[in-house]
């Protein structure tokens, strides 16, 4: 597929980057000649530098005969002229970066399919709406949800003490309708098979029925109740919009924020919860409003060092839970080894939305999990598949993807060996990166 990047930030990097490693022709247009050159000389992709919003441009560069634009600077506005300019020029499809709700709300959808926008994403918003989802399972490192919610992808982290440790995947005793897809260990990401085991430390990642994995989900708390206390410290677009979701699902959250302004903007958005205008580094505050008596400290602040460091302070002062935004990808692997619980990434999290739609069709979700190590996909079964009327165990599957659960209208099975897929069928796929364009000739 071709495809226009305009703007090459973190997230038009990030996105350039996973794109071109999965085949596709890509070419990143920038204005700013140091973002531009940092792209050129790090990816295999082309750069223009100039100006991604005009029509001329588009045409006299041969960017029409692209098959999507995804506009994606830091401001809304270029972003939304960029998809009307790509559609004027004969573009099919486009999708634009859109941070304010008064461009993303559900009532500007005319709105932006009129200017040509096919979807627009608020990278903050779906980052708070991960947060809430992952406080809302207390064990979770992470929950994605598929198949209209029925199936559930759950990641915990596995204790010495848990019964299941040390024991072959064969011979382990799940609940019904759940099963291992994947573990990551010492920063490597394993697809599992019947002999393999669970050690202290790993982060498992369970598939299964919804209801099966929320119940199953409880015995990995360290403590059985439910996280009902919150701190967030940051009101950024990812605080005030976390903070408006918390409070109406009757969570007390305290937000800590040193911008007066940000501070009574959002204020004026929640019904019971206190935000209060001071500086999140200050133990002295921190201990004052009861950190350590919290269940959950969400760290989003701009400084990923500084939301490090607020994590592990709030981590020795007794809360049970740390939640960290950080911008930098390398950064990811190294909070987990000194006890940050969760690690979220606002450009990874977008760039799951956009894989999607580029792999449009039978491809209905894509969520990018531990920094990009593995992905997990759900797909529907086309008719002209190879893998049709065969046994799995017989068909030519990779070693390094695992089918975790399959959707036959409103039956979820839990596959083996000797299921046979049928056309139609909604399939929810764990893999690693390297198998993606193989998985994708397969269905």
């Amino acid at each position: 597929m071709r495809i226009v990047i305009v703007g090459a930030g973190k997230v038009g990097f990030s996105l350039a980057q996973r794109l071109s490693e999965e085949g596709h022709e890509i070419t990143v247009i920038e204005q700013d000649e140091e973002r531009r050159l940092i792209v050129q000389n790090s990816l295999d992709v082309m750069t223009i530098s100039g100006n991604g919003a005009s029509p001329q441009f588009l045409a006299d560069y041969g960017l029409v005969k692209a098959d999507l634009m995804v506009a994606v600077t830091d401001r809304d506005e270029v972003n939304m002229i960029a998809c009307m300019a790509a559609r004027q020029a004969g573009i099919p499809r486009t999708i634009a970066r859109v941070r304010n709700q008064e461009y993303a709300g559900e009532n500007q959808l005319e709105f932006n399919k009129a200017l040509g926008i096919d979807l627009t994403i608020n990278p903050e918003m779906v980052t708070a709406i991960e947060i809430s989802r992952i406080l809302l399972t207390p064990a979770a490192l992470d929950v994605e949800d598929f198949g209209d919610g029925k199936v559930r992808l759950l990641e915990v982290r596995i204790r010495a003490q848990s019964p299941f440790v040390n024991i072959q995947l064969k011979r382990l005793t799940l609940p019904d309708r759940i099963l291992v897809v994947g573990i990551l260990r010492q920063n490597r990401m394993i697809i599992p098979n019947g002999t393999d085991c669970l050690l202290p430390e790993d982060s498992v990642f369970f598939v299964g029925a919804q209801e099966s994995i929320e119940e199953f989900s409880e015995q990995f708390a360290e403590r059985k109740t439910k996280i009902q206390r919150v701190m967030i410290i940051g009101a950024g677009r990812i605080g005030r919009h976390l903070a408006k979701i918390l409070d109406d699902v009757g969570m007390s959250i305290k937000v800590i924020e040193k911008s007066r302004e940000r501070c009574n903007e959002l204020a004026k958005s929640i019904d019971k919860g206190l935000v209060l205008c001071g500086d999140g580094t200050d133990i002295d505050l921190l201990i004052e409003e009861g950190v350590g008596e919290t269940d959950a400290v969400v760290c989003l602040t701009s400084d990923d060092k500084l939301n490090l460091l607020l994590a592990l302070l709030a981590k020795d002062l007794g809360t049970q839970k740390t939640i960290v935004r950080v911008g930098r990808g390398e950064y990811m692997s190294l909070m987990g080894k000194v006890g940050v619980d969760v690690i979220l990434s606002p450009r990874l999290l977008t760039a799951g939305v956009i894989l999607r739609q580029v792999r449009a069709g039978e491809v209905v979700a894509v969520s990018l999990l531990e920094g990009a190590k593995a992905e997990a996909m759900e797909i529907v079964v086309s008719a002209k598949s190879s893998i049709i009327g065969r046994k799995l165990k017989d068909a030519r599957i990779p070693s390094n993807m695992l089918i975790g659960a399959l959707l036959r209208g409103d039956e979820l099975i839990i596959p083996n060996g000797y299921t046979i897929l049928q056309p139609g069928d909604r399939v929810v796929i764990f893999t690693l990166p390297s198998s993606i364009k193989k998985i994708t000739k397969i269905f």
